[in-house]
C-alpha cells in the first residue's frame, strides 16, 4: 500500500427531511447565497425546504448554473457576493452546481488579477467562502471532497483545493424521486467510473480500499438498474443506497493509498467539450475501449475485476477479461448510456480533433503510469468507435 493522508471534513446530514438541519448548521450571523441550477428544485420542492430551512437567516439566491458549468455564469455570482457582502454559500443542486459553487468560492477570495488563473494555471486556493451543499442528484461526489471541473470556450478544466470542499453536506434520498431517468443513468454510471479510475490500476495490496470499492460496485450494479425499473423506481432504499455509494466513491477513502487512473474522464472531457456529449456518457463510452486496449498494463486487476465482482471464475486469463469487459458494457446498458462513439454519432472523421484537444489541454501522459500518449487516446477513441 502506498504512503497516504486522508482527511474529510465534512458533516455528511443523510436522510428524509435532512434539509431542515441548515436551521441549525448554518451560522446565525451568515449573510448567504443560495447557489442553484435552471429551477427543478422550485418544482420539486427543495427550494421550499431550503427557504424554510433559513428563514432566520439572510439570504439571497443566485441561479442559472448549467450542466457543466461555465465560468461566464459562474463569475456573474461575484457582483451580488460583492454587493451584498456574501460571506456563506449553499449549493443546492447536483455535482455541476456544487462544482460551480466551489469556483464561486475560490473567486470570491482571489488576490490575483484573473480567477481564470485558478483552473487554466492552477494557481493554488489561498482562501476561500465557506460552502454547504444540499444535493440533489448524487453521481459526482463534488459534495464532499474539493474537486471541481469548469468549462470556457469548450474547454472543460478540472480544479482541486481541500478549501473548497464543503464543510456539510445534506443527502436526502427522498429529493432524488423527481429526477428523470437519464439523470438517474448519468449518476449511477459516473459513481461507476469513479470507482474504477481508482480500482482498476494495479496491485498495491491495499485490501482494504479494494474490498470497499468491489462493494460500491457491485451495490451499483444491483441497485442502479432498479431505480429505472417502473416496479421498484420509488423505492427510498434503492436511492439511499445509490445516494451513499456515488458519495462514497469519490469522498478520498478508497483512493487513499491506491494508484489512480482518470485517463477515462481526462478523454471523456474532451467528448464533453467537443460535442455536448453528457459526463457520464463519456465515460461510457470510453471506458471499455480503454479497458481492451489497457488490457496488459491492467491485466491483474482485470483479472481481480472479473471474479470479484462479476464472479467470473471460468477459462483462460484473456476469456475472464473478455467476460468482464462485456460484463461492464451490459451493465452500461441496462443503465441506458452509450457504450460507443458512433451512439453518439461521433465518426472516425472526428477523431484527430479529439487528440488535437486533449494535446492543447496538456494530456499527454495519461493513466497510472503516465504512459497514456496522444498515441494511446487514439488508440483507444479508435477503438471505441
Amino acid at each position: 500500500m502506498l504512503n497516504f493522508n486522508f482527511q474529510n471534513p465534512t458533516h455528511i446530514h443523510f436522510g428524509e427531511g435532512q434539509i431542515s438541519v441548515l436551521a441549525k448548521e448554518v451560522p446565525a450571523d451568515a449573510r448567504v447565497l443560495v447557489v442553484y441550477g435552471g429551477g427543478s428544485i422550485k418544482s420539486n420542492g427543495v427550494f421550499q425546504q431550503v427557504s424554510d430551512a433559513l428563514k432566520n437567516h439572510t439570504w439571497f439566491e443566485f441561479s442559472g448554473i448549467e450542466p457543466n458549468p461555465t465560468y461566464d455564469t459562474l463569475m456573474k455570482a461575484q457582483e451580488i457576493i460583492q454587493a451584498e457582502k456574501i460571506d456563506y454559500l449553499i449549493a443546492v443542486g447536483g455535482g455541476s452546481v456544487v462544482d460551480g459553487a466551489k469556483f464561486i468560492a475560490a473567486a470570491a477570495k482571489y488576490e490575483g488579477d484573473d480567477p481564470w488563473d485558478i483552473i487554466v494555471k492552477q494557481q493554488p486556493v489561498k482562501q476561500a467562502l465557506p460552502i454547504a451543499a444540499v444535493l440533489t442528484l448524487p453521481a459526482t461526489g463534488s459534495e464532499s471532497n474539493g474537486n471541481s471541473v469548469v468549462t470556457r470556450n469548450g474547454s472543460k478544466i478540472p480544479f482541486s483545493s481541500p478549501l473548497v470542499r464543503p464543510l456539510l453536506a445534506v443527502l436526502d434520498p427522498s429529493v432524488t424521486l423527481s429526477l428523470s431517468e437519464r439523470q438517474i443513468s448519468n449518476g449511477v454510471v459516473d459513481a461507476f467510473v469513479h470507482i474504477i479510475e481508482q480500482y482498476l490500476t494495479y496491485n498495491v495490496n491495499g485490501k482494504v480500499q479494494d474490498r470497499f470499492s468491489e462493494g460500491l460496485l457491485q451495490t451499483l450494479i444491483e441497485e442502479g438498474p432498479k431505480a429505472l425499473d417502473p416496479a421498484s423506481k420509488d423505492d427510498l432504499e434503492i436511492r439511499a443506497n445509490i445516494m451513499w455509494s456515488a458519495t462514497m466513491a469519490l469522498n478520498g477513502l478508497i483512493g487513499a493509498g491506491v494508484p489512480q487512473d482518470w485517463s477515462t474522464h481526462m478523454i471523456g472531457h474532451e467528448l464533453t467539450g467537443a460535442f455536448g456529449v453528457d459526463h457520464a456518457r463519456s465515460l461510457s463510452i470510453v471506458l471499455p475501449a480503454l479497458m481492451q486496449v489497457r488490457r496488459e498494463q491492467k491485466r491483474e486487476k482485470l483479472l481481480q475485476y472479473a471474479e470479484r465482482v462479476w464472479h467470473i471464475n471460468e477459462g483462460d486469463d484473456n476469456t475472464r477479461i473478455d467476460k468482464a469487459i462485456q460484463c461492464t458494457i451490459e451493465f452500461f446498458k441496462k443503465m441506458q448510456v452509450p457504450t460507443s462513439l458512433s451512439d453518439a454519432d461521433i465518426s472516425s472523421k472526428d477523431i484527430d480533433l479529439l487528440v488535437g484537444r486533449l494535446e492543447q489541454h496538456g494530456m499527454t501522459a495519461l493513466g497510472e503510469h503516465n504512459d497514456i500518449s496522444l498515441e494511446v487516446s487514439r488508440e483507444i477513441l479508435l477503438k471505441a468507435l
